[in-house]
């Protein structure tokens, strides 16, 4: 029997509306890992996913460093991994974190905590994806070297 035409009309417009939502929620995701490393590397003269001499890739290395991208909750990975591409390349440690959101914040205080507390010596940038936009804006800690 065939369906009443409003019906189909009705299952129409809820698809298409269905569709518009999941495009716009896909276009504001969280990004991976390797768009920031890209992005961050293009603004700062820096080639991605370096091999080291052991075999390893560095996420970014610039004339001056050698730095690990990582995501707000994985700081502590980040330490570690920034000092041992120091120490490959002979060039200072940095870390990137990505903070996807306002509460990611912490993380960011419990690195520099830790940084300061152990006279680390590693540089800190931070990025944060622009609202609706898949382009990120980087901004440098305060602590940075001036690079």
């Amino acid at each position: 029997m065939p369906q009443p035409t409003c019906q189909c009309a009705a299952v129409r417009s809820l698809l298409a509306l269905v569709a518009m939502v999941t495009v716009a929620v896909a276009a504001e995701a969280p990004r991976h890992e390797a768009d920031f490393q890209k992005q961050w590397a293009a603004e700062n003269s820096g080639k991605v996913n370096v091999r080291m001499p052991d075999g390893t890739r560095c996420d970014v290395v610039t004339g001056t460093h050698a730095i690990e991208v990582e995501f707000a909750p994985k700081w502590s990975e980040a330490i570690g991994q920034s000092l041992f591409y120091a120490l490959q390349t002979n060039k200072r440690a940095g870390i990137v974190l990505i903070l996807r959101t306002p509460e990611d914040r912490r993380y960011l205080l419990r690195l520099n905590s830790t940084i300061e507390a152990y006279s680390l010596p590693i540089d800190v940038w931070e990025i944060t994806p622009a609202p609706r936009d898949p382009s990120a804006r980087s901004a440098r800690d305060n602590r940075s070297s001036g690079d």
